[in-house]
């Protein structure tokens, strides 16, 4: 079989790769606590951007997934011990960069009995001990549909749950070959359900990205599947190939593409859409916070 043939990057896939005094302080700060960021295990191409601002997502519980998405380049295999000191290390990092909105996701960690969502309530609850105004948002794996694990999370009173459905139905078994579909949608319904029950301020936020060989009908009916949840946020962007060995890009959406994307997502009810090629979950996640208020 012929080896597929990478498509060329189009022109609005260019990024600045400026680097500033903020970047070089973000990247050593980073380094002195012995963090992780998405940023930089997922090459995100947004990295100059962020953090020349100053921004950055903090990826607690190691550097090693227990999954084997098909998407992703963070490294795969047996993770290391969890450590301990990581929550407060992460808020003394967010306190020195004077954070007023802190991002924090993780990799996947079957592994563990509790998956990592007590770590998670402990970097919660860290940062809110360090800078009590500062919103937080979390980025959650599926901790394998067990809401009784979503819960620990949430009682911590993260400001945003967010969680990724990265693609449509039909790709999953090629894209995210341990997760599942609709489990990751009742990951958003759980969070609405306890925002009701317990009548917490609680925003909810999933992602999807394009150009995986879905069409745009799958697409369409998976941000009406979303917005069935009552989920408040939504993040469309254009998969990027982060490795020679990943999934290869099937095709790159065009921003007018992208703007009929938000278009339908707001006929659907969302309050708040960002839909661009760039676009990835944790970009501009401050400015998501606001304008998805009501």
């Amino acid at each position: 079989m012929a080896k597929r043939k990478r498509l060329p990057r189009p022109d609005w896939l260019k990024v600045s790769l400026k680097t500033s005094d903020n970047f070089l302080e973000v990247s050593d700060l980073i380094s002195d606590h012995s963090l992780h960021t998405v940023c930089q295990e997922a090459r995100c191409p947004n990295i100059h951007e962020c953090w020349n601002q100053k921004t950055a997502t903090f990826m607690i519980l190691g550097d090693v997934c227990t999954r084997h998405c098909g998407f992703c380049s963070v490294r795969k295999g047996k993770p290391g011990a969890v450590d301990l000191e990581e929550p407060e290390n992460v808020a003394r990092a967010a306190e020195k960069m004077g954070l007023s909105y802190a991002v924090v996701t993780s990799v996947d960690r079957d592994d563990l009995p509790d998956e990592g969502a007590t770590h998670f309530a402990n970097t919660i609850g860290a940062i809110r001990a360090r800078l009590p105004h500062c919103r937080i948002e979390v980025l959650i794996p599926d901790f394998n549909g067990r809401r009784e694990l979503l819960d620990i999370v949430l009682d911590a009173h993260p400001d945003v749950l967010s969680h990724n459905l990265e693609t449509v139905e039909a790709l999953y078994r090629r894209v995210r070959p341990v997760a599942n579909y609709r489990q990751s949608l009742r990951i958003i319904e759980d969070a609405v359900a306890y925002r009701e029950e317990r009548g917490v301020g609680l925003r909810t936020k999933c992602g999807i990205m394009v150009g995986l060989g879905e069409t745009t009908d799958q697409l369409v009916a998976t941000i009406k599947d979303i917005s069935e949840t009552g989920c408040d946020i939504i993040t469309i962007g254009q998969y990027l190939s982060p490795k020679r060995n990943s999934l290869v890009v099937e095709k790159f959406y065009t921003p007018d593409e992208f703007a009929f994307l938000r278009d339908k997502a707001y006929e659907f009810g969302l309050k708040h859409v960002e839909s661009a090629p760039l676009v990835r979950s944790s970009y501009h996640a401050h400015d998501q916070f606001v304008n998805s208020g009501t």
